[in-house]
């Protein structure tokens, strides 16, 4: 039996004690099957990962001697075993500082005992490999300060792995494997100037392969590494590495020709294309100066967007995309000293710039055109489709902000002049280019002029004559709204209107897909030509009612009838008072039928009908209520409405989704009339103070906190809102009375804390000296831990704000209110917040925890800082060091003196590391902490 199984009995957990012997056994024996020898390595791979640290201090160099006979033993075995017992090392000596390992570190120790034992090399070579590539494996539960530690230990060391990786060279069957570890270690992205790189061996190996007849992958790396080398540090670091440059950039460019070469493998040249494209994303910057030198690149890119293979021709994107925002940004102009210069510097460069933008869009716009055998492809095929148009439509925009939007537009026009040109009356023309030279059209709407009147005018005309083939109608209809600007500034745009509209008719009678993009673009003409429009009411209104009423020859889907909804909604909104009372009953006569049909048949059938059969006409009613802005009409519209919004409200208050759908209404109502609501806010506020006692909706607070928004500071609804807030947070802080109700009702917990923290910002005299603050207070130090991310985020910004109090000028008035019910509880407070930060809350939500926890500190100053010492100093020293724990508390000092907290996030996110390090670890700190048990203490 090997050395390693004593070394592995020393751990503590039985559990992991046992499987490590058993994997440590089977990895010795020499008739294990493959499978069995996968998975034990990665056994063995995962426990030196996380649980190292159980070992005693002692058992070290007996575990590195094991896993060393290990590594030798699998040196020409299975490529995936040897891989994860050269991690097992690697992760080694992440734990183990450098001088554990004898003088020099962990590349020396490696350095040593490939001297000695030669035969061994390939397996070495792997470990050589892996080591830098562990500097950023989070699943090994190093200390952040020991994990900065070792990487700092491989840069020191980087010339001697360079040097071992050298001497390998000369072993030719080791290439390969040689240049892999070459590129792994150059990821460390410092360690050696640029001018000694340019004539080492190792770089000058590698590209000596790209003249050979087959591409070396590892040189590929190489190269491709050797280029982010050498911008690391931004236009310095290219300044600083230039002779490195001058090497590589001259060897990349000579492969220019075999892009285009068809006898090539598609492999090759995709691997020559990202050397390309590494180059234009690593020296975009120095390239948007325009100097002649760089320009050779920019074509070399263009020969690669123009690869038919998309995979490859897509490699570019990127670099477009980062050459356009340093053409037009203003931060790259910073060192010219006035506004004449920078404008005159960016004119140049944009005129450099211009022709390969131009030529990019030739390029990529043929790429959105849909295949011969559309109808034939998968639902995956399908969806890749639709993010090669998304991709390509943001090229486009790209070039748009290049050239300009109207340039950008003649360039596409002319392509859709060429796909149009002979359709006439031909139906069975191929409607496939017309419809992805209308697609790059779209994409680019928000760079088009409104003014412009040369090509626009020339697009609006050729639309009608197109066929109606529904994938063509669909992308006319979505262009038809993405140019609705257009369409209300454009001196011909009211004579177009009636054509335009004509078409999405047609779009809406065509499938459900065209109906839908119909339905957006009639929204987006009537938001914005909706003056024009004002005196069509009665045309629109056909539009509408045949959309409302679901008449068959019209296929909008429900959802997108909403559209049709908020179309003729802002339309009414351009109306005067008097007129928009008439059109808003016009609007709703459709939606009430349906609703007051159903009550009448009595509340047994109403109770019965599905959900959906109700929230289709209330959900119209919200987007009504949300979008005419006529104050005064929508509050008479909704008193006269609200015998049936109270009949729902008593019949279906067990429904969440119709109640969801109703409050969500009577949001919009309030939000929309605000103080002209009148009697029927109080009657609303009553009914669903009733209900939430029964139903327990979290939509009921949800609408409670619209109201306390608009009328919190309103003096005269001081009297009925204090006895809401104060009704629902009772009731509520009796049924979540432990952290399972929590669990068992987030929505709920997430809405009362909105609802509180609502509270603290419009109405403080209100809710800080009430009774329910302290009882409310309670509950959430109940909840603080309950994993559900809404309500969890909403408990800690609600103390957040009782915290901030002082911040506001309403709220300082009641800090001596406030601190009588803190100040009692502030201890338990502290160490919750802390046991959140060390994994009672997933590490998704420690920036959350951190602010709290920070905010804390901020109003209780040395008070606070007691506190958190308190708690802190429970945690024991196997699992965190004195160090760590005063690495904390300076942070928390600092903020309760008022620090910047931005520069304290670092130390505090530190801290919740080392206490995750590993399960082990949480669960000492949690045990230590016991953020659950401290509720039964609280203060009430």
């Amino acid at each position: 039996m090997s050395c390693i199984v004593f070394d592995l009995m020393l751990f503590v957990d039985s559990g992991a004690r046992a499987e490590l012997e058993v994997a440590d056994n089977l990895l010795h024996d020499s008739s294990s099957n493959l499978e069995t020898l996968i998975f034990c390595s990665q056994t063995l791979r995962s426990k030196v990962q996380r649980d190292f640290e159980e070992l005693p201090s002692t058992a070290f160099r007996p575990l590195r001697d094991s896993l060393n006979n290990l590594l030798k033993k699998f040196h020409k075995g299975h490529p995936k075993v040897r891989t994860q017992i050269s991690i097992a090392v690697a992760a080694l000596a992440v734990h183990v500082p450098a001088e554990d390992w004898g003088d020099g570190g962990i590349v020396k120790w490696l350095r040593d005992e490939m001297d000695s034992h030669p035969e061994y090399i390939p397996g070495f070579l792997e470990l050589l490999t892996v080591l830098p590539e562990e500097v950023l494996n989070y699943k090994i539960a190093a200390r952040p300060e020991r994990r900065r530690q070792f990487e700092k230990e491989l840069t020191s060391q980087m010339e001697i792995a360079l040097n071992i990786l050298t001497a390998c060279l000369a072993i030719s069957e080791l290439k390969e494997q040689v240049l892999e570890a070459f590129a792994s270690w150059l990821r460390l992205k410092h360690g050696i100037p640029g001018s000694v790189l340019s004539t080492h061996p190792l770089v000058l190996t590698a590209l000596s392969s790209l003249n050979s007849e087959f591409l070396s992958e590892a040189s590929v790396n190489v190269i491709s590494e050797l280029i982010h080398y050498t911008a690391a540090g931004g236009v310095d670091g290219v300044s600083a590495n230039m002779p490195l440059i001058q090497v590589i950039v001259p060897k990349v460019m000579n492969l220019k020709t075999q892009l285009s070469d068809s006898t090539k493998d598609e492999e090759d040249v995709k691997a020559i294309a990202r050397l390309f494209a590494d180059m234009g994303d690593s020296y975009v910057e120095l390239i948007a100066t325009g100097p002649n030198e760089s320009m050779l690149i920019v074509h070399a890119l263009l020969e690669v967007a123009s690869h038919p293979e998309y995979d490859i021709a897509s490699m570019t994107f990127n670099f477009w995309h980062s050459l356009q925002l340093n053409l037009t940004r203003r931060e790259s102009y910073i060192q010219y000293v006035n506004e004449a210069s920078i404008e005159a510097e960016r004119n140049r460069r944009l005129l450099v710039f211009c022709p390969a933008y131009e030529s990019l869009v030739s390029l990529v716009s043929f790429r959105v055109q849909y295949p011969e055998d559309y109808q034939d492809l998968s639902y995956e095929d399908l969806k890749e489709f639709k993010q090669t148009k998304y991709a390509v439509a943001d090229v486009l925009t790209d070039a748009a902000s290049v050239l300009g939007g109207d340039a950008t537009l003649r360039i596409l026009y002319m392509k859709l002049l060429e796909a149009v040109s002979g359709h006439g009356n031909n139906e069975h023309k191929d409607w496939r280019p017309a419809e992805a030279a209308l697609f790059c059209i779209r994409a680019i709407s928000n760079y088009v002029s409104v003014v412009e009147a040369e090509v626009m005018p020339q697009i609006m005309a050729l639309l009608p004559k197109l066929p109606l083939q529904p994938q063509l109608l669909q992308t006319v209809c979505l262009t038809i709204g993405a140019y609705s600007k257009w369409l209300d500034s454009a001196s011909c745009g009211v004579s177009i209107l009636p054509s335009v509209l004509d078409i999405l008719m047609k779009g809406m009678g065509t499938s459900e897909e065209c109906a839908a993009a119909a339905a957006l673009a009639f929204r987006h003409i009537c938001d914005d030509c909706r003056k024009k429009l004002c005196g069509c009411l009665e045309g629109l209104f056909h539009i509408y009612n045949r959309t409302v009423n679901g008449e068959d020859s019209f296929k909008v889907p429900a959802e997108d009838s909403l559209h049709l909804v908020e179309a003729l909604s802002v339309v009414v909104t351009e109306l005067p008072p008097d007129d928009a009372k008439r059109a808003l009953e016009a609007l709703c006569i459709p939606i009430i039928s349906p609703l007051q049909e159903a009550i009448n048949q009595g509340p047994e059938i109403l109770s019965k009908r599905p959900s959906r059969q109700l929230t289709i006409h209330i959900d119209r009613f919200a987007y009504i209520f949300r979008y005419v802005n006529h104050p005064e009409v929508v509050a008479d519209a909704i008193q006269r409405l609200w015998p049936i919004f109270k009949a729902i409200f008593d019949l279906r208050a067990w429904d969440m989704r119709t109640m969801e759908s109703l409050c969500r209404a009577c949001k919009y109502a309030v939000r929309t009339s605000g103080r002209f609501m009148g009697v029927t806010i109080g009657a609303m506020l009553e009914e669903i103070q009733s209900l939430y006692r029964q139903h327990h909706q979290p939509c009921f607070l949800y609408l409670s906190s619209e109201v306390i928004k608009i009328f919190g500071s309103d003096p005269s609804c001081a009297d009925y809102l204090k006895n809401l807030i104060e009704a629902l947070f009772q009731h509520t802080t009796r049924l979540l009375t432990n952290i399972q109700e929590f669990t068992a009702r987030p929505d709920i917990a997430d809405d009362c804390f909105l609802l509180a923290s609502r509270c603290i910002r419009y109405c403080p005299q209100l809710f800080i000296p009430s009774s329910v603050l302290p009882s409310l207070v309670d509950c959430s130090m109940i909840g603080i831990t309950v994993q559900h991310r809404e309500a969890s985020k909403s408990i800690l910004h609600f103390l957040a704000d009782i915290f901030d109090l002082a911040n506001s000028a309403l709220g300082e008035q009641f800090i001596p209110i406030r601190d009588g019910v803190i100040i009692p509880r502030g201890a338990s407070i502290t160490r919750i917040l802390v046991a959140s930060l060390t994994g009672a809350l997933p590490k998704s939500r420690v920036d959350v925890v951190s602010y709290t926890l920070l905010a804390l500190m901020r109003a209780y100053g040395s008070r606070a800082l007691e506190w958190a010492k308190e708690c802190v100093l429970l945690i024991p020293s196997t699992a965190i060091t004195d160090v760590e724990r005063s690495r904390f508390l300076s942070a928390l000092s600092d903020a309760a003196s008022g620090g910047d907290t931005n520069g304290l996030i670092v130390p505090v996110e530190e801290f919740s590391d080392v206490c995750r390090r590993n399960r082990a670890v949480q669960e000492i700190v949690q045990e230590a902490l016991r953020p659950l048990e401290l509720n039964l203490g609280i203060v009430s």
